[in-house]
């Protein structure tokens, strides 16, 4: 336990609280210098908001310094790690939170597309709205969520407290600043206009510095493990933080026009950019959102189901396997362009031999259920987690099969790729997600249990409906309009004009905002149920709903 020092030692200020409220002064100056230089409305906007947004956190170091204990938080209290989950707690909820702004924000375009008058003013319209939906669930809802769950994984499987005390909360809030930064920035068609339209380059510093910060508390936390072994979790949380550092720093690159202005030049062109940015496209799928949930089936599917992980050998060979192939894969998205030929066939037979490291992970996975099967009758937060996995092979099979140029020649630009994306979004990384989440909350909260396990059940069914409404409907459209463009009369000219697809379409479009309102409404019944669990200090508990804190080991079978 900590000692109790003088008035005189409590009050000195800690070089980390000077340095920070150092560099949030500075930051605050400069941005409202820019402010009012600034060339745009939109500009000055978000400059005033990053100001406000410094001069707060400058605020809280102050009252921190005012509150805190004079001794650095202990490492350890009686023999047991003195966890750190201030930050993880913030980002918990912030995913859910931005979890139903980007479902409610994704059904919204989904209806615009089936009723296009909802496209009534150029704040709302699907251009500028689709980009806004697709950061807000991958970005601020899968990026909290990830931020939690790895900064929870890397202190309980290393038996070590976060290094720094100031450094999570930097990373959780300095990271939801970004998100705000970049959400705002569609809205008002502040973009580089590339591909996945990314934020400009003043939000790029930003997410640089909070990404820096990262790496530097999770590896800390690791180097300073109490535990032998670094847990298999870790090593894709780790390959995921490094691989998205080099990604952004790669695709992004851009020269500023002015410091009072929000363009800049890219520093890609022609091909090359194409190249690059689908270099960038699909890596950012293979790592934030394939190897870094990956971290989170090999740490939440063992505990909940009380067994410990299939083949430990098997998930090293998954992870070395799995990103020495992925980083190749890109050029798939680019058959038939101007891509050179070389580099289209690398990139689709890279994908398909993506297939074993793929498939050896969700084997390992749903083996760790082995001797445990019984548990998914009575545990529908278990039963989230392995139709996750499922959703995962289904997806990483999928995904080569429409990177063969046959099959691709069909398939490209259609909604059959929507099918196939939101299959891998909704079933892999959202249910993946959704399980963590009705894990790490009773965890974090210290309840015994979740507040309704019955609710948990309803939100199962209810989005799995929805998921099957949503990417059957996307399959059926995405083969009609790949044969529907591919026909001829004959006298050799097409037998649909375009308008004629999209009317065609219609009714799928329908059924997928139908089913894109029932995932919502399992997000919102999963919200609620969170909500209880943390304000219920009795919640109620299964046995069967919480892995023993010391499960009975077996061999692999």
């Amino acid at each position: 336990m900590s000692q109790t020092l003088s008035p005189a030692v409590a009050k000195t200020p800690r070089f980390g609280e000077i340095g920070l409220a150092g560099v949030l002064a500075v930051l605050a100056l400069l941005t409202a210098f820019i402010a009012v230089k600034a060339w745009t409305p939109g500009y000055a906007f978000h400059m005033v908001v990053i100001c406000l947004a410094s001069v707060a956190g400058i605020y809280a170091i102050y009252q921190r310094y005012q509150t805190r204990d004079a001794a650095w938080p202990p490492q350890e209290l009686d023999g047991v790690p003195n966890y750190n989950f201030g930050a993880i707690k913030f980002c918990t909820l912030a995913s859910v939170f931005w979890g139903i702004a980007g479902f409610t924000v994704g059904l919204y375009i989904a209806l615009e597309l089936a009723f296009p008058d909802l496209n009534f003013a150029r704040w709302v319209n699907f251009g500028r709205l689709r980009p806004l939906h697709t950061s807000a669930v991958i970005f601020a809802f899968g990026g909290n969520i990830l931020l939690a769950t790895s900064l929870y994984i890397v202190q309980r499987t290393s038996r070590a407290r976060l290094p720094g005390d100031l450094t999570p909360w930097f990373v959780a809030l300095g990271y939801n600043l970004f998100i705000v930064i970049a959400g705002t920035g569609y809205l008002l068609g502040i973009t580089h206009s590339k591909e996945y339209a990314e934020p400009e380059w003043y939000a790029d510093l930003l997410l640089v510095a909070v990404w820096l910060s990262y790496f530097g508390i999770f590896l800390g936390t690791i180097m300073k493990r109490s535990e032998p072994h670094i847990y298999v979790a870790n090593w894709f949380f780790l390959a995921f933080i490094v691989t998205i550092a080099v990604l952004v720093l790669g695709n992004n690159a851009a020269i500023p026009v002015s410091l009072f202005s929000s363009k800049s030049y890219v520093v890609w062109s022609g091909v090359q950019d194409a190249m690059i940015q689908w270099w960038y496209g699909h890596n950012a799928v293979g790592f934030y959102l394939t190897a870094s949930f990956l971290g989170m089936m090999y740490y939440f599917v063992p505990k909940r189901a009380g067994r410990p992980v299939y083949s430990y050998r098997l998930s090293i060979i998954h992870f070395w396997a799995l990103i020495f192939i992925y980083i190749w894969a890109g050029p798939h998205h680019l058959h038939f362009t101007a891509l050179p030929d070389w580099a289209q066939t690398l990139g689709m037979t890279m994908s398909i031999i993506l297939w074993m490291p793929s498939w050896g992970g969700m084997i390992n996975g749903m083996l760790t259920l082995s001797g445990a099967w019984d548990k998914l009758r009575t545990d529908p937060v278990l039963r989230l987690l392995v139709v996750s996995i499922a959703f995962y092979g289904m997806s990483t099979f999928e995904g080569p099969l429409m990177s063969i140029k046959t099959v691709n020649s069909l398939s490209h630009y259609t909604d059959w790729t929507i099918g196939h994306v939101h299959s891998g979004a909704l079933g892999w990384v959202g249910y993946i997600s959704f399980g963590a989440l009705y894990c790490i909350v009773p965890w974090l909260w210290n309840r015994r249990g979740l507040y309704s396990l019955k609710l948990v059940n309803w939100h199962f069914w209810i989005s799995t409906i929805g998921i099957v409404f949503y990417i059957s409907s996307m399959w059926v459209a995405g083969i009609m309009q790949g044969l529907m463009w591919r026909a001829y009369t004959s006298l050799g000219f097409l037998e649909y004009s375009f308008i004629e697809t999209v009317e065609a379409m219609h009714p799928m479009y329908v059924i997928r905002a139908l089913g894109g309102f029932l995932f919502l409404v399992g997000a919102l019944i999963m919200a609620y149920n969170l909500y209880m669990t943390i304000v219920s200090p009795d919640a109620a508990e299964v046995p069967e709903s919480r892995p023993s804190p010391q499960p009975r080991l077996a061999p692999a079978e």
